[in-house]
């Protein structure tokens, strides 16, 4: 017979929030409540177009002048840092301190063209709703959940690249898409190794993962790619483009990481983290260095092993952040692509649930205190990871938590 004390216990048993259903009514708030602040921004000339409808000062500026450049026939010229700014200030109306200069690969002009032949507010809007819905889609086929289409906009990355347009969606699109194609798909998914070349300091580890996992086919497509894509943009953009853009990548080094000319609270690497601490370039390149070689070694290992594809596939996306000494917070949707890969594996428990939460908070918080707060994001991101591992190897596990003896 149940007793009335336990009718009372079930009845408030039921009254539980649901943790999934609570983060799900969350991350679909947040996903709709970003285009409601752009929108706001958009009317208060804070987004796209200032006062006076000129363009403000964003990073889809350049993209947007660099393609003006190469449709008057002269894409080198988007590399001459001076040159530029004089436009962008003839463009926004204003001068400026400081300079957004052309940094990308010039096979990055083959969008950037496209984009010029539209009006700035609308080739701004088209660029960040096709990166996204491409990103947002992948994540969803990733995760095998059509959920996972607003969830995957829910992250801070996401309102974040869409203020300023960068290109994290994209790149996030082409690392998650390659390595759905990586098992049935293998040149294809070379083929996407290759449009990535645009972006090359995430391609560090790939070669890696490739060799270890013995997908020959797919290194060969991507090598071959890489050089097939370099060939086609020196035709199209001259080969004075292609020189300019090596001429610039030393240059480009030196300010972003030795001299931190967009601030070293910026840089969301541990390259970033140590010389925003104050310490030396020297001592910040060792660390950056020893922890690249560590996660290589890490993922050549795991590579090998009978683990289940999608933990190989997360650990790939995150360590690809972690790797780079070159990271900003609006590449940050690829840590999407990560946990996308380990809901696929299996559904979140609790402590991914919240690991999943923390993490997002940080990439938010960043926007009202602009620190190396993204490493917390990523190192939570690696630790669920390392977590799954050990619960598919028990023997790992009981390896490295049992005390050996001596």
């Amino acid at each position: 017979m149940v007793t009335e004390a336990e009718r009372t216990s079930g009845a408030l048993a039921n009254l539980r929030p649901d943790p999934r259903g609570l983060a799900i009514a969350a991350t679909a708030g947040l996903a709709l409540a970003y285009p409601v602040c752009l929108w706001m921004m958009f009317r208060s000339h804070d987004w796209i177009l200032g006062p006076g409808g000129k363009p403000l000062i964003t990073d889809f500026l350049v993209f947007w002048l660099a393609g003006q450049s190469a449709l008057k026939g002269a894409a080198a010229a988007a590399y001459i840092p001076q040159s530029l700014h004089a436009i962008q200030v003839a463009v926004t109306g204003h001068a400026f301190a400081g300079q957004l200069p052309w940094r990308n690969s010039p096979l990055f002009f083959f969008i950037a063209t496209p984009l010029a032949l539209l009006p700035y507010y609308l080739a701004f809007l088209v660029w960040v709703a096709g990166t996204v819905a491409a990103y947002s889609v992948v994540v969803s086929r990733i995760a095998a959940s059509r959920l996972a289409l607003v969830v995957a906009c829910a992250t801070p990355a996401i309102f974040i690249c869409s203020i300023c347009g960068q290109n994290g969606p994209l790149s996030a699109a082409l690392i998650g898409a390659c390595l759905l194609c990586l098992e049935r798909r293998p040149l294809l998914a070379g083929v996407l190794i290759g449009l990535l070349s645009y972006k090359p300091q995430f391609g560090l580890l790939i070669p890696i993962i490739l060799v270890a996992g013995g997908y020959w086919r797919t290194l060969i497509a991507a090598a071959i790619s890489c050089a097939a894509f370099t060939l086609i943009s020196v035709f199209v953009f001259g080969a004075d483009a292609f020189r300019a853009f090596l001429h610039y990548l030393p240059i480009t080094s030196n300010e972003i990481l030795v001299h931190g000319i967009n601030g070293f609270n910026k840089i969301q690497t541990m390259y970033g983290l140590v010389r925003w601490a104050g310490f030396d370039n020297n001592i910040a390149w060792m660390m950056q260095t020893g922890l690249t070689c560590i996660l290589a070694i890490a993922l050549f290992w795991l590579w090998r092993r009978d683990v289940p594809f999608a933990l190989k596939a997360a650990a790939l996306s995150v360590a690809t952040l972690l790797a780079t000494p070159h990271l900003f917070m609006y590449d940050f949707p690829l840590v999407a692509v990560a946990f996308a890969f380990l809901y696929r594996q299996r559904a979140f428990d609790t402590i991914e649930f919240i690991g999943v939460g923390v993490a997002n908070l940080c990439m938010g918080v960043f926007l009202f205190v602009p620190t190396p707060i993204g490493m917390i994001s990523l190192f939570i991101t690696l630790a669920l990871i390392v977590r799954r591992i050990f619960q598919h190897e028990p023997a790992l596990s009981a390896y490295f938590l049992t005390p050996q003896a001596a």
